[in-house]
């Protein structure tokens, strides 16, 4: 590995840095010599703040699946029917709660916020993975892997924040629904699902900002087929505290107080259906959560799996880590139109109309 001496001072200072053709290690230094200044800025990627250079990798290095780098080609079969999957059962969902005025009601218009939240995460991921897996190519961009990180970040904590929503528009249905269209109107529908955007992005934003300004010193190769915050966050060689404080701060204010208020909504759900009188009449009032509760299920229990294995089972091999990450990503928005297309009536004939409407025009 080739060595570089730059003489930085009058004191005959020199930096020493270690080159390589992918991976190189750098520390930050103060620069007087102009020279040593530009031959660094033509040869990595960095920002300069008062003399002081802060290294980061002009690309990261993704990885597919451990140990089968060979078989990529055919496991790029399962991921291209996984996306596809997702944009048509997402697709399908917002189309015909758009072009259905039946479904132009409160619950209908929070499976769209779902829906299209979902498939906001999947196309967050879809350059990157589907690149890997089909031709090969491993890098991203510093920037890239910042923004790919940021939007599918911050559409997974719409998502948390949209189940949420949908606890809330279930309890109402049942406390009381006769003023269900009343309390729930188009104007306070907008309202949440904004001030669930805005938490997102304004939680999201200074992890981003944080992260942008750390050094790296050149270590740039990822543990996924995707730029994920808590896999960035392991690379610099600053100091990371703020980074994990505010993660937790994040995770905390999103994941825990969301699920929280998901369980007492079901808590007051379920002390509302005791008081009805009927046995048909308490089953139809629950029947019509079940959509919602599989949702809330098939969101949780691999998020919760997944940090529970890389809090105690770093033992584990990498491949079994990178199945419950891609599960992970992957099962809720490939789950959740199929469970609601199943379960759910009106979207199941709806989706039957419109179906046999295109075959007619065929």
């Amino acid at each position: 590995m080739p060595i570089v001496q730059l003489k930085v001072n009058s004191n005959k200072q020199y930096a020493r840095i270690d080159g390589g053709s992918s991976q190189f290690y750098l520390e930050t230094y103060i620069f007087q010599s102009p020279c040593a200044s530009q031959y660094l800025q033509r040869k990595y990627h960095h920002d300069i703040f008062n003399g002081s250079i802060k290294f980061a990798p002009s690309t990261f290095t993704l990885v597919g699946i451990p140990g089968l780098e060979a078989e990529h080609i055919w496991i790029s079969i399962p991921f291209c029917l996984i996306y596809t999957i997702i944009l048509l059962g997402n697709g399908l969902i917002l189309h015909i709660i758009r072009t259905d005025s039946s479904l132009h009601q409160p619950m209908y218009y929070f499976l769209a916020m779902l829906a299209f939240v979902e498939f906001g995460v999947s196309a967050s991921t879809m350059p990157t993975v589907l690149s890997i897996f089909l031709f090969g190519i491993n890098d991203i961009s510093f920037s890239g892997c910042l923004f790919q990180m940021f939007s599918m970040h911050s559409f997974t904590l719409m998502e948390s924040g949209v189940l949420l929503a949908m606890s809330v528009d279930r309890f109402v249905a049942i406390y009381s629904p006769l003023r269900y269209t009343t309390i729930l109107t188009i104007a306070r529908i907008t309202g949440m699902g904004a001030a669930i955007a805005l938490r997102s992005i304004m939680l999201m934003l200074p992890l981003l900002f944080l992260l942008k300004h750390l050094p790296f010193c050149g270590h740039n190769t990822l543990t996924h087929s995707y730029c994920l915050h808590s896999d960035l966050i392991k690379l610099p060689c600053g100091d990371t505290r703020p980074n994990s404080i505010l993660g937790l701060f994040v995770i905390t204010f999103t994941f825990g107080l969301d699920s929280l208020l998901i369980v007492v909504s079901y808590v007051l759900i379920l002390h509302t259906v005791l008081k009805i009188a009927s046995g048909a009449g308490r089953w139809r009032a629950l029947n019509t959560c079940v959509s919602h509760i599989c949702a809330v299920l098939v969101y949780y229990v691999p998020m919760i799996s997944l940090s529970l294995m890389h809090r105690f089972g770093r033992h584990l091999p990498p491949l079994l880590q990178t199945v419950m990450a891609n599960a992970y990503l992957f099962f809720p928005p490939v789950v959740n139109p199929i469970v609601y297309s199943i379960k759910t009536k009106e979207i199941r004939n709806s989706i039957v109309h419109t179906l046999s409407r295109k075959r007619g025009e065929f």
